[in-house]
């Protein structure tokens, strides 16, 4: 169940002595970023800042993520279990989460989901606006333009069609890539995200 200001109450806060676990999920990519605990007043100050707020067990006081280091957790959203004991925060990091400078404190790269690295891919080309167009390939695509930003996806467009009809996998992995990045970069030129389509496609999906 999605939480807000209004329903805290339906969080078993007593079967757990007030405190429950809080796992934060980045919003974009869906990689598990930390797990804190968090009570009522953590809850509602989370809401409240609009920043992930946690209870600290060893200082014994709310504790905001990123306070000192800036390393902020946005929220996106918060739900409860099905058991009410536990919650699911959903956020956008402002820079790594772990205090040892991952971006998850599972450093594992294999607890990260595969698709996560698109997220992450589309966070460093939107990066490059603005930068120098000498600086990286994507800044000088950005340099030269929509218009050439657009005829490249339609040139590795095509490259992937033709690669598929001779079947040569090989080549169509390497096509698939080329026309993949120059789509987020296209989308990102024309101040839009894949998740903007991947919205149209769950609309999509529910007709």
């Amino acid at each position: 169940m999605k939480l807000s200001l209004n329903n805290i109450s339906q969080v078993d806060w007593q079967k757990m002595d007030d405190l429950v676990p809080a796992i934060v999920q980045d919003a974009t990519s869906g990689t598990l970023l930390m797990q804190g605990y968090m009570n009522k007043v953590a809850l509602e100050t989370t809401f409240e800042k609009g920043l992930v707020t946690f209870f600290s067990r060893s200082k014994q006081r709310l504790w905001t993520k990123g306070e000192t280091s800036n390393n902020t957790l946005e929220l996106v959203s918060a739900h409860v279990d099905c058991d009410n004991d536990s919650i699911l925060v959903l956020a956008n990091p402002n820079g790594p989460t772990c205090h040892k400078g991952t971006e998850s404190c599972w450093q594992d790269s294999e607890a990260t989901p595969t698709v996560g690295f698109i997220a992450d891919l589309e966070r460093v080309i939107a990066s490059r606006k603005g930068a120098d167009a000498d600086s990286s390939y994507t800044a000088s695509l950005y340099a030269s333009g929509i218009k050439r930003i657009a005829q490249k996806v339609g040139e590795e467009g095509v490259e992937t069609a033709l690669a598929a009809t001779v079947k040569d996998l090989e080549e169509l992995k390497n096509e698939s890539a080329d026309l993949l990045y120059h789509l987020l970069v296209l989308l990102q030129a024309s101040d839009l995200s894949l998740n903007d389509v991947i919205d149209v496609l769950k609309k999509r999906h529910q007709k």
